[in-house]
């Protein structure tokens, strides 16, 4: 099954120059490498600053863009990777893995697989 680990930070702390982000920074650059030599590694992108971005929205037919997204934290999205595991368990094993995760959050969810029914609300 595959899950999307999205990963949140606080920039002012990753990219702030202390030892541990840094530390954090070099091992990022590799760590595709390391999640496709277990076998894990499905896709994987990092995002820039939110002030680079547009929210979009459609209302009643018409579209309204915005600057940026809006935020009420300090942790931004960051970025994402795809990766193939047996189930949630080896997901957060995987996920704790992610360089980030020490700084910030990983979320793991799994991904919709349209060939089954829609979730239940």
């Amino acid at each position: 099954m595959r899950y999307a680990c999205i990963i949140y930070y606080d920039p002012e702390t990753l990219f702030g120059g202390g030892p541990e982000a840094n530390s954090v920074l070099a091992e990022c650059s590799t760590y595709d490498e390391v999640l496709t030599a277990s076998g894990h590694f499905v896709a994987g992108e990092a995002l820039t600053m939110p002030h680079e971005a547009m929210t979009v929205r459609m209302r009643g037919g018409k579209m309204s863009a915005v600057d940026g997204p809006f935020m009420e934290t300090k942790e931004m999205l960051g970025g994402f990777i795809i990766i193939e595991a047996s189930d949630l368990n080896e997901a957060v094993q995987v996920a704790a893995g992610i360089p980030q995760a020490r700084i910030g959050t990983v979320e793991v969810r799994p991904i919709v697989d349209f060939s089954q029914p829609p979730p239940e609300l």
